[in-house]
């Protein structure tokens, strides 16, 4: 499995107890969704590797997991701060006119039918998400906000926005 075709679900912060178990932060908006999950990929050494779950127990927003052939303390140990991910297929299905960040990644953006430049990242702050937007070698930073994006259109990668006055100024004074 690549990484390419997973997204990050969340990473290992800690230990728990002596047994084995880890504490995990999921980065993702319905954490109970995940209740049931048999498997994951942690990143080891720049690789997925494939980790069976034991048991699992979610709790606003982080889970305790206790991976299959991890059984003490020290074993979880070298778990801490891997990335956890699943494979893109395992995306819940969204209704209509929502999206996954990583489906924004590649959009080209527009105002008024002027390219703006195409989106390189979705930047999560912790509630406050930001379009990292590559507009002819400069990055303009776009609060995701709803009033923000008139349009979303995935079939042919194109988003129709409107800007606040003034922010594109912001990012070209600089230079």
């Amino acid at each position: 499995m690549k990484q390419d075709d997973c997204y990050q679900l969340g990473e290992v912060i800690k230990t728990h107890g002596l047994s084995g178990e880890v504490s995990v932060h999921l980065d993702v908006d319905f954490p109970d969704d995940y209740q049931k999950l048999e498997s994951v990929f942690l990143e080891q050494k720049g690789k997925l590797i494939l980790f069976f779950i034991t048991s699992i127990s979610i709790n606003n927003g982080k889970a305790r997991i206790h991976f299959e052939d991890i059984e003490s303390i020290e074993e979880a140990k070298n778990l801490v701060k891997s990335k956890i991910f699943l494979p893109l297929s395992l995306l819940p299905t969204l209704k209509k006119g929502q999206y996954y960040f990583h489906d924004l990644i590649g959009c080209k953006v527009y105002e008024n039918k002027t390219k703006i430049g195409i989106i390189k990242n979705v930047i999560d702050l912790r509630g406050n998400q930001l379009l990292a937007i590559d507009s002819e070698g400069d990055e303009i930073l776009l609060p995701l906000k709803e009033e923000l994006l008139t349009d979303v259109d995935l079939s042919t990668k194109k988003i129709s926005v409107i800007l606040p006055e003034g922010l594109i100024d912001i990012y070209k004074i600089s230079k």
